[in-house]
Parts: C-alpha cells; structure tokens; sequence
C-alpha cells in the first residue's frame, strides 16, 4: 500500500441485514439526521443538538429514540454519554489502522480493525491538485526524491504562516518546493537540509502555487 502522510475513529462491524430491526418514521429521522450530521462534522452530536434538529424540548423522547435504535441494531450508545454514539449499518470507509508498530522492539501482532484512516477528511470537498517530488531539498521535512505532494491552491500568500511548505514558481528557476517565509518585500525560500542555501527574492517575482496537505510515498 502507498500511504498518506498527512500534514493535517473507531468504527464497528455492521451487523447483517437480518439484524436491524425496521425503524418508526420518528426513529429514522433521527437516524438519518445523525448520520448526515457525523458524516459532515466526524464526530456524534450532544443530545441538545439532537432535541433542536428534531423539533423538542425535552431530551426523553430522543433518549427513547435512542434506546430504539440501539436495540434494533442500528446504532450503539452509552446512556448518558451522548459522545459516545456510533452509527452500526455503514460501511466503514478509509484505510484500516491494524495496530501498533514499535521502532525498537516487536509488540502484540494484528488483531482486528479498531479504526480507519478517513482520508476524505483530508481530501474531500478541497481543490488539490498533485505534484512529482524531483531531488533531495526536503528530506528533513520527510518528503524525499520520487514522493508525490498533494497541494491546495494558495489565493492569497500574505495569509501563509511563516514556514508553510509551498510549491513556487521562481522566474529562471522553476517551480519548487520550499518553506515559505516573507518579511516585507521579499521571500524566501528554505530548504529542509543544510545542503541547500535558501532562495532570496523579490515577493513580487514568486508566484506560490499551493500549500502542501499531504505526502503520497510508494513503497
């Protein structure tokens, strides 16, 4: 596999079919709700925010909705503990996060898959585009000869904060990635690794193409 890294939760087996239990119109509201609502937000509502979508003033009804679900297989809750709610009957999405891995010494082997690595929080709804990593400048930044940068276009670099690793098109150099740093009316371009003498210019004379989001590495 070629994995992300990026410069930027657990999720359950779902039950068969068989299992899950038809919902009243009121359940699936609610679970409809709750599922567009973790889909965009990566994380479970409290039950204040359930009450309001919903149209309530009290909490019993959506705990009892709740109950409902959970007992017809199509979500799991710790009363009381709104945070906790996971939506059952999806399919799990990303790239499975198997275990642990030590850089000294061997721990316990693979299990099951506890988590997954949603890369469409890192990708999805965002304009990226891609770029070939060609030489060695950034290797202290652990981007290395033959990696591929995921870049998101820069609309306005006087919002860069100083460091950000950019793609910039210098005149008679091309394009290169490098950290960005401005003071006044020049830029200048950093190198990660000492073997490389930073690249002073005029800011007017850089054209900085995207902000690195993320590094694909083939192995």
């Amino acid at each position: 596999m070629s994995p992300f890294r990026s410069l930027s939760g657990p999720s359950l087996t779902s039950p068969s079919a068989p299992h899950r239990q038809e919902l009243t119109a009121a359940q699936q509201e609610l679970y409809d709700w709750l599922a567009d609502y973790i889909g965009q937000h990566r994380h479970s509502p409290s039950i204040r925010q359930m009450m309001q979508a919903m149209g309530l003033r009290s909490p019993a009804p959506i705990q009892s909705r709740l109950r409902h679900l959970q007992q017809k297989g199509w979500l799991t809750w710790e009363e009381g503990q709104a945070r906790t709610l996971r939506l059952l009957g999806q399919e799990a999405s990303g790239v499975p996060v198997l275990g642990a891995v030590a850089a000294g010494g061997l721990v316990e082997t693979f299990d099951d898959v506890r988590e997954h690595l949603d890369l469409q929080a890192v990708i999805g709804g965002r304009e990226l585009f891609a770029l070939s990593v060609n030489g060695d400048s950034m290797v202290d930044a652990h981007i290395a000869d033959g990696d591929v940068v995921l870049l998101e276009p820069v609309h306005d670099p006087s919002r860069l904060k100083p460091g950000t690793i950019v793609s910039a098109l210098v005149p008679g150099s091309g394009t290169t990635l490098k950290h960005f740093h401005r003071q006044g009316g020049t830029v200048t371009l950093e190198a990660a690794n000492p073997a490389y003498a930073p690249i002073v210019v005029p800011a007017d004379q850089v054209t900085v193409q995207g902000r690195l989001v993320a590094v694909w590495r083939q192995v």
